[in-house]
């Protein structure tokens, strides 16, 4: 065990707190052991595990958890097996490093989704409680040593924050601010699918591109794949076939397309980031300096270009905290590459490893059925969950003939439970594909049984908002082809196709007076929006 000349609190609290701190010592102690952790980097993390207000952070975390948020600076590797609470280490970790008076505008979180970034967020903020409080100051300040150390209270800037969000928010907030040194304007419009579809048929069109022969959306996801890869239309080639030469002729003018609109697709954030730091040294030293501490959620799900983004961001000061789990990548059809967390210790020898394995979301029985399918895997970080949950119900499976036996054998099931006092609000039914519900629809239909399907087309999916966020789009960047014939005719303002590509050409001149005054009708309402949008501030 490693002791340290530290000053312990006294009474029945600091008895307790004792008793926590050196059990908490002996683990690092068995930890250093396992060539995890130095005894230097046990002795400041225990150090600082006794600062005033870290224990509060560490409250509620079991002994795994504690030594992945107090895993000393460089990389580290977090296993966060399924249900071990592998969020709740993360933002104990962003937390904790704010509390050590590490800079918040130098820690960057990332995430997969905004809502994982939104919840991270509000972890956080909860996590430091009242010691923290935002201020009109600008820096930084805590207590009364200039470390931040001391017990007191810290106030953090609105525009002093870590960055907590997606890969693309992230790569985007950049971009918007070096958008000139790749030969773009600030205001870039950035496609989504939809718009991305929308053009590659534009292009396909204009290059006489058989839509039957090769579908836009196979052509799409083609080109989604190289930019994850960082593959250039300048690098691609490779063989002669005539769907490469097809999607290389894509390509390249899409690419040229998207310039002129000024505007971007959601992979080219993430690629185009890449490429400006592999050859801008001086501006990838920039962010560098600015994201001193890295954390990346999900590791095993990222693609070639994220992780090279990461590589990039974290060899200058190697603070990199990576958790994850490679059981549960399930996102190689779009690119993930779960080798990258099995790479991780070839890529960071010195890198520190801690595996939550205590489950805390399944029974065991479910934990052992699980192990029994993933222990198969040849290519694996050997794990084992265990939970300290009852062993719960047992696990059947029941072979059918077909699909309508199935959700036959589930309406029955679920008719013997409702004999048994069972409710409707106490059953789910999960199935992979939306297109599996309609046969148990029937089948419960048949049988009586009250359900609610639950899912639907997302927000930002819906044609309304889609059309809203055009305008905007729109409005920002005049450029925006895409957006603009999306908006033409919503609400229906009767400009026919071939006045609308003299709309998109600003040229009114060549025109019937009816489409003229049509097209000047709707240029005259995008001028006002326009003069508006100058005016009034966003509603927030």
């Amino acid at each position: 065990m490693l002791l340290c000349p530290v000053v312990l609190p006294a009474g029945r609290q600091g008895k307790l707190e004792r008793k926590t701190a050196f059990k908490q010592v002996s683990y690092f102690s068995r930890l250093r052991k396992a060539r995890h952790l130095s005894a230097e980097a046990q002795k400041i993390t225990v150090i600082e595990f006794l600062l005033p207000g870290v224990q509060q952070i560490l409250k509620g975390l079991n002994e795994k958890q504690r030594a992945a948020v107090l895993a000393p600076d460089g990389p580290v590797l977090i296993i966060a097996g399924a249900g071990s609470g592998k969020t709740k280490a993360l933002t104990h970790r962003v937390a904790y490093l704010l509390s050590r008076g590490i800079p918040p505008e130098e820690i960057l979180a990332v995430t997969f989704t905004n809502k994982a970034a939104e919840e991270m967020r509000e972890r956080v903020w909860r996590l430091l409680g009242n010691r923290w409080q935002v201020t009109g100051g600008g820096k930084l300040s805590g207590g009364d040593s200039p470390n931040g150390l001391s017990p007191g209270t810290y106030h953090l800037s609105p525009r002093a924050e870590p960055f907590i969000g997606t890969f693309h928010s992230f790569a985007l907030s950049i971009l918007r601010r070096e958008a000139k040194k790749i030969g773009f304007f600030p205001s870039f419009s950035v496609f989504d699918e939809d718009d991305s579809l929308a053009l590659v048929k534009d292009v396909m069109a204009e290059l006489v591109i058989s839509a039957k022969q090769y579908p836009a959306g196979i052509i799409q996801n083609t080109l989604s794949a190289l930019k994850n890869e960082l593959i250039t239309p300048a690098a691609y080639g490779g063989d002669e076939s005539s769907f490469t030469k097809t999607v290389a002729r894509v390509y390249a003018l899409y690419q040229k397309r998207l310039c002129e609109a000024n505007a971007m697709d959601f992979d080219d954030l993430l690629m185009r980031l890449v490429l400006l730091f592999e050859k801008d040294r001086p501006t990838l030293e920039i962010y560098q300096d600015r994201c001193r501490y890295i954390h990346i959620d999900e590791y095993q799900d990222t693609n070639r270009a994220q992780y090279q983004l990461v590589k990039l961001l974290a060899e200058k000061h190697r603070n990199l905290f990576a958790i994850g789990d490679d059981a549960q990548s399930i996102y190689s059809w779009r690119g993930a590459d779960f080798t990258n967390i099995l790479s991780f210790e070839k890529d960071w020898p010195d890198a520190a490893v801690v595996i939550l394995d205590q489950n805390y979301r399944s029974t065991q029985n479910i934990l052992d059925a699980a192990h029994g399918v993933i222990a198969r895997n040849k290519l694996q970080k050997e794990k084992k969950l265990w939970t300290e949950n009852p062993a719960g119900e047992s696990i059947f499976l029941v072979p059918v003939a077909n699909e309508r036996h199935e959700a036959a054998f589930l309406a029955e099931k679920i008719s013997e439970l409702f004999t048994a006092d069972y409710h409707p609000e106490d059953i789910a039914v999960l199935y992979r594909t939306n297109a599996q519900s309609r046969v148990v629809e029937e089948a419960f239909i048949r049988g009586g049984i009250p359900y609610r399907i639950v899912g639907g087309v997302k927000f930002y999916q819906r044609r309304e908002v889609k059309d809203l966020m055009s305008y905007l789009r729109v409005l920002e960047n005049e450029r925006d082809m895409v957006s603009l014939r999306r908006i033409a005719n919503v609400p229906p303002r009767g400009i026919g196709k071939v006045a609308m590509v003299k709309v998109l050409a600003r040229d009114t001149g060549a025109m019937n007076l009816r489409e003229r005054a049509l097209a000047e009708k709707f240029l005259a309402l995008l001028a006002d929006l326009k003069t508006e949008k100058e005016i009034l501030a966003p509603s927030r």
